[in-house]
């Protein structure tokens, strides 16, 4: 077990429907029980098709995963927030003002927002998985052997 290792993660932005809900499924593939990990937003949406299909490719069905707001987390104490966007940022801030927790902001620009062919969309959507897994394996101390 690393000692540095945050013990409860929580990935935060504005909806919980298309950043958040890839970085908790991705973290949670990658350390399973090690860690407790969580994603919420700043106010739930709907869960994104594209998110579903590209994490599909990898052999995770995140497809039952209900959006949900900071205010409806079960369990507060995480050690770090990781913040995906400027609101869920500042949310965060605000609800951690008196706890003893990191607060790390990752600027991660929405897929959704984008325009094009379904396979444009699509591959914003790999490249937002694709960075979301390589910065959570850097932050959180993955090294096991794996073609992940």
């Amino acid at each position: 077990m690393d000692l540095g290792r945050p013990q409860a993660v929580l990935f935060a932005c504005s909806h919980n429907a298309v950043r958040s809900p890839i970085a908790e499924a991705l973290a949670k593939y990658l350390f399973g029980r090690e860690i407790y990990i969580a994603s919420a937003g700043v106010r739930p949406g709907e869960l994104d098709g594209f998110c579903i299909a590209v994490m599909d490719e990898m052999g995770l069905d995140i497809s039952k995963h209900k959006p949900h707001s900071f205010e409806e987390l079960e369990d507060t104490s995480f050690d770090l927030i990781i913040t995906l966007s400027p609101e869920a940022h500042h949310k965060a801030l605000e609800m951690t003002r008196t706890m003893a927790v990191d607060v790390v902001y990752w600027p991660t620009p929405d897929p959704s927002a984008a325009v094009g062919t379904r396979d444009q969309m699509l591959e914003g959507y790999r490249t937002l998985r694709d960075t979301l897994l390589k910065r959570i394996k850097e932050r959180l101390g993955w090294h096991a052997m794996g073609s992940v």
